[in-house]
Formats: structure tokens, C-alpha cells, sequence
């Protein structure tokens, strides 16, 4: 049989079939692989824009002395719209309505500050804040075509034409869609941070938009700060973000525009310990602004641990007496709604040391809410933003009579054994039209009798301290007195980390400076016992009688205990608190130290604590404001304890809180808790109160 192919000539096919495969297969992986990655590259190269930005640290905790934790960070997830992005599209209100209407869906709190109503007929809103009306007028500033007189209907109308919103857009999702696209105008105009939409927005929100994926809607991280007690928020201070002029500052330490810092109390204080290190992200969007890849290029750095000198429970007590004293006050019937207590303050000291232990004013807020409610407290007559503590001053009244006797015994004006009777009236000066009492006169209609420096002390005579301050007068001059306040450490700063104000003692240049008077024997009298133009803040008060109970040392104070690593293992910083030295005529203290014992415990006008079971040393201070009601007197009152041990020293003002006798019991409360119910706490290593 006849055969019709060759063997070698089928081998032959196969190999050529077998090449041009191969050929045609390299042709179509090089087509598919190569050239197809090449494009995808050069379309990405065109098509995306990359940029760093930066990866915001954890903050470090704040704790007080016992690792008792009282602020903390968790992550929070912010939309943010690109503002870029959304104006290179031409369904930006289609795509802000459709947002705002999933806000409003899941109960979200966006951002929208444009002070007009929300549904027709438009006005502005009655009350409107500072804040938006001075943004506001930047904005009509802005625009040529734009009068500040305008009406809010006429406004509206004039922005749906100038953001593009035609007839069909109903006047309600118009409002929605201006409200947000006012928002994004307003951050070029008056150079505001970038615009958040919705700050620490939940999961089902955040899931939605990972969804929905909507052009230029982007979410980003951030530290928020969270809040484990309702109590020391002027101590502790908030954190926000950076305005324009502290960006300034901020950036040439490795600032991010978009960083939080601290913004007063220890937050601020202690910020560049609290702040960390961020680290940076490179994010690549495509050209209708979704985010394609987030690459971590440098990892943050946490923030180190703040620990503070204050026990939070005492911290409690103080907050919650002065409260309770000051809702008291106010329930007297004789008080109308202008006599009510404004305002007041504690300080709580060790001795020893010049740590402060507690540091309260009133009226206070809560941290957690208070940027929510920070116009309320802003426009507040009360000033709770204002921390009395450490910036608001105060005359001693009575509490300033230790003063006195400390410069009529360095002198050797008096010693322990002068005496003098107290008629109850001082009548040098009767000629010249001027009679002086002492309070004991208008109980009495008498004096204390013979009086020496203790027994004045505990007496609270001010009969004897006329005389004293009239002699320093005549012996040493006017500036006796105050040479002897100055070494207490008024008119200067105590060195607490906080802001604080240097207070005033009065002294002749500060008559003729700020009134162009001279200073007359009127006003040597009357300083004497407290009034004239002394004006202290209450730390300074406290760190005075600390040093008379410490025998003489004036502490720097502060409010630190010392600063740990983000992992607490090791110890950063400690407290810087050196003393400033020793006061002049220290030797002299016992003395005085005795006539403060003898005022709590021997019937003088601090008798509350004779049956205390701790020994207390005291003097009660009230200060006259008024002509016509003694109710309307504040109360002064300071104090340490233990008299013969001291530990911790105690200041006490309330504005018309009546008398330092009237708001002693808050002392009480405080001591109670100091030397009584004061637990022993146990820290763990990981920083844990163990029961």
C-alpha cells in the first residue's frame, strides 16, 4: 500500500507549529505582562497624585500621684472632604447632599456653622456666636458683590448661584448643600484648619462610606482624648488644633498644620512630653480623590506619661465641699439673685515639698463635653473657663495680720511679751477725722482687752495690728509691711507650671502709679489688717502659710510628680522644685505658728476645730465688698495640719462667701478626707490601682 506522508516530514510540521507557538505565546505574554504593566504605570503616573502625610502619635496619659489614670487616647476616624478634588467635579452638590443626607440617617454630627436657619423663611440665627459672626464677615469681606447688611433670604439666594445650585434643587437640600460648601469656602478666607465633616464618627457611618466610596470623602485617624474623671479640668487643660499663629511656633519643631497641641493646663504645660513623634503615611488617590494605596513610610512615636503631684480623691473632696458650701450660701434668703456667690477657689499644699496635693475653682466643667458646650462657658457671666487658683486675686483681709506680726518681731517692733489694750476703737487719728475699729466693737460694744501677738492672733484683734502696722510706720516707713509680703512671696510667681497671676502688694510707688495719690498713716492702718491694695491669688495664699507651717522655707511649687516613658518603665523627668530659700526673721515663726494654734483650739475665731482630732493651726480672713451688707463679704480662710507635725497646708476663698468663718467647714471636709478616709493605694506595674 501506497503511503501518502513521510514520517520526517510530520516530524517537520510539529517542530514549526511547535515554534510559532512559542512565538506566538512570548508575542502574547509580552503584550499581556510587559507592555500592559508599562501602560498601567504610565496611566498611573498620569492619573494619581501621591502625597505624605503625616501619622498622628498616640498622646501619653496623665495620672495623678497615686498612677490613678485621668486622661487617655483612643483612635478616632474623622471625614474630611478634599476640597481640591470636590471643586474639579461637577457633581460636587450632588455629592455633598448625598452626604450630609446619610449624616443626618445614621445621627451623625457634622460640621455646619453658617449662622442661618435651616428651613424657610431664612433669618439669621438669634444666637449667633462670636465666632460666627466674625466668620461671617470675613466672608462677606471676601466678595465685592457681597453686603454685610443683606438679608439671610437674599443670602441664600445669592449662594445657590454662586455654588452653582439650579431651580430644581429644593430650598431645604440647598440649605444643606451651602451650609457644607460655606464651611469649605471659609478655611482659605480666615486661614481655619482643614475642614473636618464629622469628627470620631462610628462604625456603621464609617462602613457606609467605605461602601459608597464617594469622591473626594476621605477618612482619616486621629487621638482623641478621653476623659476618666469629671473633676481638675482646670488643671488638666484640653488639647485642639493648631491656629495659624501657633503653627508658627509649632512647625519649626516638627509640627503637622493638622496637629492637636495642648491648649492650657497640663496638656499645655507638659506638651512637649505629651506630644510624641508622628511618623508619616505616603496615600495615593486616583484622580477623582479615592484612595488607592496608604503605605507607612515612618511608624509614630508615643507621647511619655505625665504624672501629676494632685491625689484625684482629695481633688474630689475639694471640688464637691466648695460646691456644696457655695449652694448653701446662696439658699439664704436675704440674698438676692445679683448677691449670689460668683465664684471660688481651694488650694491644698504639702508643706514640705511644695507639691499641690489639690487645686480647684468654682464654677468648673466637665472636659469630656467641653468643646461642645465652649460657647456656653465662653459668654458664662460665672467665668468658669477662669481658674481662680492661680489667676484670680484676692484681698487677705485678716489672713495678712501674720504678715504684720512677722515684720513688728525681725524688727524687734514687738517680741513675744508686748502687749497693748484693745478698747475697741482706734483713736489716734480721731482728730483728723478718722476712727478705726475692731470687729470685736460692733459684737460688743467693747474691745478684746490686753492683747499680745498670739492672743491678737487668735483673736483675730484688729485693734492690735492698727497699732503695730501704725508703729512699723513710724519707726521703718511705709515699706515695713511690705518688704515682709514680698518675702511671703506676693507680688511674685510661685513657679506651678500653670499660668498664674503675680497678684499685687500694696506698697506707696503702686498708690502713685496707678491713682497719683500719696500714701498716707490711713493706708499703713488699713494694710495692716489685710485691705488696701493687697490682691492675691489663693496658691500664693496657700504657699504662704506653708511656709510659716514649714518654719520658714518658701517652696517653688508644682504640680508635677515626674514624667515616664510611653512604656512607663523608666523615668523621664522629676519634679523641679527647689526652695526658694529661707524668709528673713524665720526664728520668729513659732510665735505666730502659736497664735494660729491657739486660734482653732483655744476659742478663737477658728474654735470649729478644737475637738478636732488632729491639731490644727488657722486664721480666718473677711474681706469687706460692700458698704451696705456684710453678706456680701468674702470669705478668706487659711490653715495647716497636723499644728505640731505640719503636712499639708490649706487656703480657702469665696467670693460674698461671708466670712472665713462661714467657709471654714470646707477645710474640715478636706481633712477629713486627708487624715481619716485617705485609702493606701497599691500601683501594679502596668500602672493599675490594685484594691
Amino acid at each position: 500500500m501506497q503511503k501518502y506522508y513521510k514520517p520526517s516530514r510530520i516530524v517537520l510540521l510539529f517542530v514549526v507549529m511547535g515554534l510559532l507557538i512559542a512565538v506566538y505565546m512570548t508575542a502574547l505574554y509580552k503584550l499581556q505582562i510587559f507592555d500592559t504593566a508599562a501602560d498601567e504605570d504610565a496611566w498611573l503616573a498620569k492619573n494619581t497624585t501621591t502625597k505624605t502625610v503625616p501619622l498622628t502619635a498616640d498622646r501619653g496619659d496623665i495620672l495623678d500621684r497615686n498612677g490613678v489614670k485621668l486622661v487617655t487616647t483612643r483612635a478616632a476616624y474623622n471625614v474630611m472632604l478634599s476640597r481640591e478634588t470636590l471643586l474639579d467635579r461637577d457633581d460636587i452638590n450632588d455629592i455633598i447632599l448625598e452626604l450630609v443626607q446619610d449624616a443626618v440617617d445614621q445621627d451623625v454630627d457634622y460640621t455646619d456653622t453658617f449662622p442661618v436657619t435651616t428651613g424657610a423663611p431664612f433669618t439669621y440665627i438669634s444666637d449667633m456666636t462670636s465666632t460666627q459672626e466674625k466668620n461671617l464677615k470675613a466672608y462677606f469681606d471676601y466678595f465685592d458683590d457681597l453686603n454685610e447688611n443683606i438679608s439671610a433670604s437674599d443670602l441664600i439666594v445669592w449662594m445657590k448661584d454662586h455654588y452653582g445650585l439650579d431651580y430644581t434643587t429644593s430650598l431645604p437640600d440647598a440649605r444643606l448643600i451651602i451650609g457644607v460648601r460655606y464651611e469649605m469656602e471659609l478655611r482659605p478666607i480666615v486661614g481655619m484648619n482643614p475642614y473636618i465633616f464629622a469628627g470620631d464618627v462610628g462604625i456603621d457611618f464609617l462602613t457606609l462610606l467605605r461602601i459608597k466610596n464617594p469622591p473626594g470623602v476621605n477618612i482619616e485617624t486621629s487621638a482623641v482624648r478621653v476623659y476618666h474623671t469629671k473633676y481638675a479640668a482646670h488643671l488638666l487643660g484640653y488639647i485642639g488644633l493648631l491656629s495659624p499663629e501657633e503653627y508658627e511656633v509649632y512647625k519649626e519643631l516638627g509640627y503637622s498644620y493638622s496637629s492637636t497641641v495642648g491648649k492650657g493646663g497640663v496638656e499645655l504645660a507638659f506638651e512637649e512630653y505629651l506630644h510624641g513623634t508622628d511618623g508619616e503615611q505616603e496615600v495615593t488617590t486616583s484622580d477623582n480623590g479615592t484612595v488607592i494605596d496608604v503605605t507607612t513610610t515612618e511608624e509614630p512615636s508615643p507621647g511619655e506619661n505625665v504624672f501629676l503631684s494632685i491625689d484625684i480623691g482629695l481633688q474630689e473632696v475639694c471640688e464637691d465641699s466648695l460646691a456644696a458650701k457655695i449652694d448653701l450660701i446662696n439658699l439664704d434668703s436675704e440674698r438676692t439673685e445679683e448677691d449670689r456667690v460668683t465664684g471660688g477657689a481651694v488650694v491644698v499644699l504639702d508643706v514640705n515639698t511644695g507639691e499641690v496635693l489639690a487645686s480647684c475653682s468654682y464654677p468648673t466643667y466637665d472636659l469630656a463635653n467641653f468643646t461642645k458646650n465652649f460657647n456656653d462657658l465662653l459668654e458664662n457671666k460665672s467665668k468658669p473657663l477662669w481658674n481662680r487658683a492661680t489667676q484670680g486675686t484676692y484681698n487677705p483681709g485678716s489672713t495678712f495680720k501674720m504678715v504684720t506680726a512677722l515684720a513688728g518681731l525681725r524688727t524687734g517692733t514687738i517680741d513675744a511679751s508686748s502687749t497693748v489694750e484693745c478698747t475697741g476703737k482706734f483713736t489716734k487719728y480721731e482728730d483728723k477725722g478718722f476712727t478705726y475699729y475692731c470687729w470685736i466693737h460692733g459684737v460688743t460694744g467693747g474691745g478684746h482687752g490686753v492683747e499680745n501677738v498670739a492672743t491678737a492672733l487668735r483673736d483675730s484683734c484688729n485693734y492690735f495690728f492698727y497699732w503695730l502696722g501704725d508703729l512699723l510706720r513710724e519707726t521703718y516707713g511705709a515699706d515695713a509691711l511690705s518688704s515682709a509680703a514680698f518675702d511671703f512671696g506676693f507680688g511674685s510667681k510661685t513657679g506651678i507650671e500653670l499660668p498664674e497671676v503675680t497678684g499685687n502688694v500694696s506698697t506707696p510707688e503702686y498708690k502713685t502709679e496707678e491713682f497719683g495719690e500719696a500714701w498716707y498713716a490711713a493706708d499703713t492702718i488699713i494694710m495692716s489688717i489685710g485691705q488696701g491694695y493687697n490682691y492675691f491669688t489663693p496658691i500664693q495664699m496657700a504657699n504662704y502659710v506653708a511656709t510659716i507651717a514649714n518654719g520658714g522655707t518658701l517652696h517653688s511649687l508644682t504640680i508635677l510628680s515626674n514624667i515616664r516613658s510611653a512604656d512607663f518603665t523608666s523615668v523621664v523627668k522629676e519634679a523641679d522644685n527647689e526652695a526658694f530659700g529661707m524668709i528673713e526673721g524665720s526664728e520668729y515663726l513659732g510665735i505666730i505658728q502659736e497664735g494660729m494654734k491657739m486660734a482653732a483650739s483655744e476659742g478663737g475665731t477658728a474654735s470649729l476645730f478644737k475637738d478636732y482630732p488632729v491639731s490644727v493651726a488657722a486664721k480666718t480672713g473677711t474681706v469687706q465688698t460692700s458698704q451696705d451688707s456684710e453678706i456680701l463679704n468674702d470669705g478668706v480662710f487659711v490653715c495647716y495640719a497636723p499644728a505640731d507635725d505640719p503636712e499639708i497646708a490649706i487656703s480657702l476663698v469665696v467670693e460674698k462667701g461671708t466670712s472665713g468663718g462661714t467657709i471654714m467647714g470646707i477645710a474640715e471636709d478636706i481633712m477629713n478626707y486627708y487624715f481619716k478616709n485617705k485609702a493606701e493605694v497599691t500601683v501594679s506595674e502596668d500602672n493599675a490601682i490594685l484594691p
